[in-house]
């Protein structure tokens, strides 16, 4: 069997690596009549400067990428032009039996919709998630991914129950949380190896770490402007540590940046995966609009508030990690004042997915293309 995976950003090269890695350990435990699993990379290059891609393949150990299409940067529309243009080439010169896609990034719809085309079944890691705002282009993004696929692997019971809410049943497998597999392998590799806390010459527990990448942030400058307002009042209290998404300094005006710099923000170039697990694990609070931060805030019992107005991940928020902020400058500040305060006065958490990526690779061995048949869903949305 041949799997094409297509990956772009910097989430999905995290989630790929426990399942490339499975796949490679279950290839080498074959008979010698059973036939390994051919898997193919393919990088669209949505994600294309070392600090936001080469530099998560070499910390993750993932293997190169066989085809890179350089995609780059663009609006939605041009970067989703792109991926199809190219990627319909390579999917019809590698002739995969199935295609692996990771998310709900740009990529992801891309690969859907060109295997879709090519009737090439689907497989969606991640599938299932709702934040039921339809306004977010990640939102459409997984709505039309799940709605074009064939094997969906879900991370929560949460993810299940919204499928199943659009009438999404079969190919619906429950396998847990690759991410929380790729950060209990690399955690304790990072106290090991990272220096990322010297090199900033800042002590554990003793700053907090911010980041910002959403359109919804990015693009809307009255939201910018109030979460800006709100980060420089907590940098008089206590030393914001901030890696800067490219999308978020092409976005801040060079006035705001200099305003920003001139405080005791330390605003950095993006970091590695390994790095980015340290300042994670040995900050007071994290701020944050990625969904994927926000759960490994949850994993490493750190107080974390979401600078959006909802969250696909619910069960951050109901297990009192996560505290949903929005926008506004006086109810980010509330509650970063309080997330001080309570410290890790919250309940643990039990987390399914140790072992996601095993799960994943048996369906995919026991998975038998026939007639290609996209998901059965009985309706196209649910928002």
């Amino acid at each position: 069997m041949k799997i094409a995976t297509i990956v772009g950003a910097r989430p999905q090269f995290i989630k790929a690596s426990p399942v490339s890695r499975a796949i490679e350990e279950s290839n080498s435990r074959l008979g010698a009549r059973e036939a390994p699993i051919d898997e193919v990379l393919i990088h669209t290059g949505q994600h294309y400067d070392y600090e936001m891609s080469d530099v998560f393949f070499e910390s993750l150990n993932l293997k190169l990428p066989k085809h890179n299409l350089g995609v780059g940067s663009g609006s939605h529309g041009q970067q989703l032009a792109r991926m199809i243009e190219r990627l319909e080439g390579v999917l019809n010169a590698e002739g995969p039996d199935l295609v692996l896609v990771y998310g709900d990034t740009n990529s992801t719809l891309a690969g859907a919709v060109v295997a879709d085309r090519l009737h090439i079944p689907v497989v969606h890691v991640e599938a299932g998630l709702r934040s039921f705002n339809r306004r977010m282009p990640e939102e459409s993004n997984r709505v039309l991914t799940d709605h074009l696929s064939s094997l969906l692997f879900a991370p929560t019971q949460t993810a299940v129950d919204n499928l199943r809410r659009e009438g999404i049943t079969s190919g619906v497998h429950l396998v847990g949380d690759v991410m929380y597999e790729a950060a209990l392998n690399h955690g304790e590799l990072a106290e090991k190896q990272s220096t990322i806390l010297s090199r900033l010459a800042i002590a554990a527990k003793n700053f907090s770490l911010l980041t910002i990448h959403r359109a919804e942030n990015t693009d809307d400058d009255q939201r910018m402007t109030r979460i800006l307002g709100a980060v420089f009042e907590i940098s008089r209290v206590e030393c914001l540590v901030w890696p800067m998404h490219p999308r978020t300094r092409q976005r801040i005006s060079a006035k705001n940046l200099k305003y920003l710099t001139d405080s005791t923000i330390k605003i950095i170039d993006p970091v590695s995966y390994l790095d980015m697990l340290r300042l994670e694990k040995h900050a007071n609070v994290i701020l944050t609009d990625s969904g994927g931060v926000q759960k490994e805030a949850m994993w490493f019992h750190v107080p974390c508030l979401t600078l959006r107005d909802e969250t696909e991940w619910v069960e951050t928020v109901e297990s009192g990690w996560n505290k949903i902020a929005g926008s506004r400058r006086e109810d980010i500040l509330a509650l970063f004042k309080d997330a001080r305060r309570q410290g890790t006065g919250r309940k643990q958490v039990q987390v399914a997915g140790e072992f996601a990526s095993d799960l994943i690779t048996q369906q995919l061995r026991a998975y038998v293309p026939g007639p290609y048949q996209a998901s059965s869903s009985k309706c196209v949305f649910s928002f």
